[in-house]
């Protein structure tokens, strides 16, 4: 009976160790490889849509991304 619960808690244990270092690596892979907006994907957007961008509209940009994540 002691011993049934002390395995499925090892399992248990066990499992989530690994399925934590398995998504952070998941993570990691996807962050590489779709990194997150910065400020001169913003400047670089800004100017394809014909508009020459302001550092203060790419900090107002940057704040309002920032919300929204």
């Amino acid at each position: 009976m002691l011993t049934d619960i002390l395995q499925v808690l090892v399992g248990l244990i066990i499992g989530l160790v690994i399925g934590f270092f398995v998504s952070r690596h998941f993570m990691m892979k996807y962050l590489k490889k779709n990194p997150p907006i910065n400020e001169d994907m913003i400047k670089t957007l800004m100017m394809q849509m014909g508009r020459k961008p302001s550092q203060k509209q790419i900090n107002q940009m940057m704040k309002s991304m920032e919300k929204y994540q």
